[in-house]
């Protein structure tokens, strides 16, 4: 069966270094893909510029991956300047304070603030180094999310791994998980050390995932965004 054309659960990281190689990828992607991410390392490379001629030129969705954290009214500033180009989601810490800051910088628009809860591309020994709370992986996640969750955030971004126990909370009803870390079967983890392929993901309580890699590298990636869409089409 072929997938709708715009299945806007699956969003492209244009993790290109440039906003011309990211509106060349988005062209060559066409209207296979309606929805594309855009983050902090394009941010000097006009990715503001990409992200509003995408939306306004081109009718993409926007999810501009920025991550914030600050004190809240740095915050709460800098998420009323975004909030202007009318995009979708945007990514902060999950922090409580941050989330709340972010939420009240967003309020009149309609952008999406997801809260980051723990980063895939780290691990146990990763928390260790960086002095962070003790205890399982998972557990801590889930324990942000619900209280990104209690702070406002309208969604948070997690690890497949962590999907489904997120979607249990009481707090998650109604509320969104992103999640990147996501790989079709066969391809390389690169940084990414918590992962699963787009069907799991999906099944695991996922609204949205995010590829990047394994679709700009490949030959076609026209093709290997339908490829993923047909697999999502079966979850």
């Amino acid at each position: 069966m072929t997938p709708p054309k715009t299945d806007n659960r699956l969003i492209v990281a244009l993790d290109v270094p440039n906003a011309v190689a990211g509106l060349n990828l988005a062209e060559r992607l066409g209207d296979t893909i309606g929805f594309y991410k855009i983050g902090l390392g394009m941010l000097t490379g006009g990715g503001l510029a990409l992200a509003n001629e995408l939306k306004q030129e081109h009718g993409k969705r926007i999810f501009l991956d920025m991550k914030l954290f600050d004190i809240g009214a740095t915050v709460e500033a800098a998420v009323r300047g975004l909030a202007q180009f009318d995009l979708d989601f945007l990514t902060v810490h999950g922090d409580p304070h941050v989330v709340a800051a972010a939420k009240q910088g967003a309020s009149g628009s309609d952008m999406k603030i997801l809260a980051v809860t723990i980063l895939t591309s780290l691990d146990r020994s990763d928390l260790d180094a960086a002095l962070m709370q003790a205890g399982d992986v998972q557990d801590l996640v889930i324990t942000r999310a619900g209280r990104a969750f209690e702070a406002g955030a309208d969604g948070v971004i997690a690890s497949p791994n962590e999907a489904a126990a997120i979607r249990r909370l009481p707090e998650a009803a109604g509320r969104l998980i992103v999640t990147p870390g996501v790989r079709p079967t066969g391809s390389a983890k690169g940084d990414q050390k918590r992962v699963a392929t787009p069907a799991q993901a999906i099944a695991d309580g996922a609204d949205h995932i995010v590829v990047g890699r394994p679709i700009w590298q490949a030959p076609d990636p026209a093709k290997a965004a339908r490829d993923i869409l047909r697999k999502l089409s079966s979850a």
